[in-house]
């Protein structure tokens, strides 16, 4: 068997190379076009990649280097469990590459990650057609650039981390041969456990399709094949088991912190029409990744073509027709029903990106298609030529209708591109049916045509991979390298700045001016704001509830527009920002051309010594204020009225028409499409008072991307509405003040909103209870997954350490050497139970089931190697 694969990669070293170069060179083409390439002004990081993927690869390296744990981050929503976003997003033999480039060069990492991932896609399919299809070399490689370029993960290039899935597809169906013809497990059960390991979401997906082919193979010859049952539950058993040990952690941890179940309201899936098969196999067919897109399942037109005449082929049997329609049947059922498409998800419906699991009919495509290649003789020219033209007729007509079956997106170019290939491709098998005629000419015209036809080909594949990523760009939008790295030396510059004042000690700091929603990730720094699908539900709902918004399915939390109150108890020290800050106690420490860094004077440490009452106080669902002044209230033994109201008086509105209602809402609608609705207010504040002005939308439906831009003797702010918390910082005044401001809002032509008060903190009131806080504060010494602290109890009131640690049961503690409960504060924040004196405390994070999983990981490796050992024997013993 070496033998033989060294001679495989020796002697066709070509072909190899070229179904992994080529997908590489077509797709570095497409960028180019852009232009998009290494050091390029314009990045690949569309949609999710510029915020979420671009950051973790970044902190990937960073826990690579031994900046932080690969268990716990302390980096964002003040914590979570960082081997549960390594599963879903950074898993994969690819990632660690990232190692090789520094954190500026982040974009050119995603670029090479991306292209190399691409060709090892073409290069996995080449294998397992060179091992599968009995053909001509070259059409090994051809139906590798179709596999490797096919439309969905050139549409959804930018989701680096489903691009693993498609390197394993082959290799897996190559492995599900091998034990049906050959009794060999390996190939099978290596590619199961790195697909599983490389996105447990994407492995659901294909593990279901890959069971539906095994069952197929089998049936095709159930006599000899049902042997092969066995062999197969055994070894996709064993890899699953294996995989435990980063599948299980993070099956605890969507337990404790997923979605609920989607409600299934309607029977047919949203936007899908009779007509998308077609018309989502025109060359260059883009809707959009948005919502209301349907399937992308394009892979060419001759694997189209050739997978059309596997069925209308009297070579291959009626059985076999029927075991793969019966498959194609699932999955293009799947597109229109909706109980089966949310069966492909897992049972909650995707946020964009939909129908995830269209490139399983890619898939089956290309695999038919190779069949039928093998089969291909001169005589099954002609019925090819029919298929031709009768697709060429079906896509008119999807052309033709595109208003009736809702496909404005398909363009002119569209059909006519797929028009001009189509007649290309005929006129190829024309002449090569007619090769008699030929027999006067002096070269060899087989394999002219034969080059002639990988030539269009490749040009088809190339113009489609072109104009979907075009449509990306329209979509998305690639973003320019200078929004990423145009303030990085400085942003790090703050950062560092922070640590190196904290002298090693754990502190939090947050981003007034951010640069994505995940700087935190990147830049290393411990913050509160997020965007990530794996995340701590229940912290982020106490969060919110305590005016850090985070609605919905907390897929998102924002630390900005929040109060004093909640910046110093969850010990955010230090503000980095690029304009003046004007909040009470927070005092510039550092500046450089872009940022300054402001500490905050009355930061709290990450634990406070309190009493039992902490867990009989009220937290509101819908009331932040009232939240904050009862937690502060109780950790400083207070009891204060910290926030008023006042209202302010509006001075002008420019291209606005204001209505009130009697729900003491007003709606602003613009006057002037595509302008600002701009209003300025003035507001007498009086002294010792932090003001805030509340600006609360009634709907966030119908918010979109909406910005207010608050603006105060010049100093502009701008947030997004739906994201952002209510409580817009207009200053600090330690003398009566009265105060002008606008807000001009964009984004929508109107915005209903409360009759916006102006929320007023009593900063001696902050002050005395901040001051109590700290008196009672515990500094805890952080490092990785690892919390050490000494809190010395000296009346018996004060025994319970209340922690901003987000509450997750891979936490455990120890308290003098004693294992001790950790009680939960809201479901949000840890607190554990004193003794009186002095008490050692230690804190360890190990994600619930990662000890099983590594039991289950050793335990079914080795006895998968036994399994192979006793298959080695038993065919020994036959022999």
């Amino acid at each position: 068997m070496a033998s033989t694969f060294k001679t495989i990669i020796k002697t066709e070293k070509k072909y190899w190379l070229s179904a992994f170069l080529i997908p590489m060179i077509i797709l570095a083409l497409a960028y180019l076009t852009v232009p998009i390439y290494p050091g390029s002004k314009l990045t690949l990081l569309a949609s999710d990649a510029f915020s979420q993927f671009s950051n973790f690869h970044a902190n990937f390296r960073n826990m690579l280097l031994g900046k932080q744990s690969i268990f716990y981050s302390w980096n964002a929503s003040l914590g979570l469990n960082y081997l549960s976003l390594i599963s879903y997003y950074l898993g994969g033999i690819f990632t660690p590459l990232v190692l090789l480039f520094p954190l500026k060069m982040i974009p050119d990492a995603m670029y090479v990650l991306t292209l190399l991932k691409f060709g090892c896609a073409g290069l996995s399919f080449w294998i397992f057609a060179r091992q599968t299809y009995r053909i001509k070399p070259l059409y090994h490689v051809l139906l590798a650039i179709s596999y490797a370029l096919m439309g969905f993960a050139v549409a959804h290039s930018e989701l680096i981390m489903w691009l693993d899935t498609f390197v394993w597809i082959p290799l897996i169906l190559l492995g599900i041969h091998r034990v049906i013809e050959q009794k060999k497990p390996i190939l099978l059960f290596v590619s199961y456990l790195l697909l599983f390991m490389s996105n447990f979401y994407f492995g659901f997906m294909v593990g279901v399709f890959s069971f539906l082919y095994f069952f197929i193979r089998v049936s095709i010859d159930w006599r000899h094949n049902k042997q092969a049952i066995l062999p197969y539950f055994i070894t996709s058993i064993l890899a699953g088991l294996s995989s435990m040990i980063i599948i299980l952690p993070t099956i605890f941890d969507l337990r404790e912190n997923g979605e609920a179940l989607t409600e299934i309201k309607h029977l047919k899936t949203a936007a899908t029409s009779w007509l998308d098969i077609p018309a989502k196999n025109m060359i260059g067919s883009f809707d959009t990744t948005k919502y209301g897109s349907i399937p992308f399942i394009y892979i060419g037109l001759i694997p189209l073509f050739l997978c059309t005449f596997y069925f209308v082929s009297k070579k291959f049997s009626a059985k076999h027709k029927i075991l793969f329609a019966g498959l194609f049947t699932v999955i293009i059922a799947s597109f229109y029903i909706e109980p089966l498409n949310l069966f492909w998800h897992g049972f909650h419906a995707p946020n964009m990106f939909l129908f995830r699991y269209s490139f399983l009919f890619s898939v089956l495509v290309i695999v038919l298609a190779g069949y039928a290649l093998e089969k291909l003789t001169k005589d099954d020219l002609f019925t090819l030529q029919m298929i031709l033209m009768g697709w060429l007729l079906i896509f008119g007509i999807t052309y033709c209708l595109p208003d009736k079956f809702k496909y404005d997106f398909l363009t002119n170019w569209n059909f006519l591109l797929t028009l001009i290939m189509i007649s290309v491709y005929l006129i190829l098998l024309i002449v090569y049916s007619k090769a008699n005629s030929f027999n006067w000419l002096r070269f060899n015209y087989q394999k002219t045509l034969t080059l002639l036809l990988c030539a269009f080909l490749a040009l088809e594949v190339t113009t489609n991979t072109t104009l979907l990523i075009t449509s990306i760009r329209n979509d998305w939008n690639y973003p320019s390298r200078s929004l990423l790295n145009k303030t990085y030396d400085e942003f790090q510059d703050v950062v560092d700045q922070a640590k190196k004042r904290s002298n090693d000690e754990f502190f939090r700091m947050e981003a007034i001016s951010p640069i994505s929603s995940n700087d935190s990730f990147k830049f290393n720094y411990n913050g509160v704001s997020m965007f990530n699908s794996i995340r701590n539900r229940h912290s982020s709902s106490l969060l919110h509830k305590l005016g850090f918004r985070s609605r919905g399915t907390n897929l998102n939390i924002r630390y900005a527009n929040n109060t004093l109150i909640m910046d110093s108890l969850l010990g955010i020290k230090y503000n980095q920002t690029a304009n003046e800050l004007t909040k009470f106690g927070f005092n510039e420490v550092f500046n450089n051309k872009e940022y300054q860094l402001y500490q905050n004077d009355y930061a709290a440490g990450l634990g406070i010594l309190t009493n039992k009452a902490l867990y009989d106080i009220t937290i509101p669902e819908n009331d932040n204020l009232t939240a904050q002044t009862n937690l502060l209230n109780q950790l400083a033994g207070t009891n204060e009225r910290f926030f008023t109201s006042t209202k302010p008086e509006i001075v002008t509105s420019t291209n606005t028409t204001i209505h009130y209602n009697e729900s003491n809402h007003m709606t602003l609608t613009e006057q002037q499409g595509n302008i600002g609705k701009k209003i300025t207010w003035k507001v007498a504040i009086p002294a010792g008072k932090q003001a805030y002005m509340s600006i609360f939308p009634t709907n966030f439906g119908e918010l979109s991307s909406s910005t207010a831009e608050l603006t105060i003797n010049g100093r502009k702010t701008k947030t997004q509405l739906s994201v952002n918390g209510q409580y817009y910082d207009l200053g600090y005044y330690n003398a009566d003040t009265t105060l002008e401001f606008s807000v001009e809002f964009y984004g929508t032509r109107e915005l209903t909103i409360m009759n916006p008060p102006v929320i007023l903190l009593d900063i001696p009131a902050y002050q005395l209870a901040m001051t109590q806080v700290n008196d009672q504060s515990v500094n805890m010494d952080v490092n990785g997954r690892h919390v050490i602290a000494t809190a010395n109890v000296v009346d018996e009131n004060k025994n319970i350490l209340f922690t901003t640690i987000p509450f997750d049961k891979g936490w455990q503690a120890k308290v003098n050497g004693k294992t001790v409960e950790i009680k939960d504060f809201e479901d949000g924040f840890i607190t554990l139970p004193l003794a009186m004196g002095e008490n050692t405390i230690e804190m360890t994070y190990l994600p619930q089931g990662f000890l099983i999983g590594v039991g289950l990981f050793i335990s079914c490796s080795i006895l998968f190697a036994g399994y192979v050992y006793y298959l080695k024997k038993k065919e020994q013993t036959y022999e």
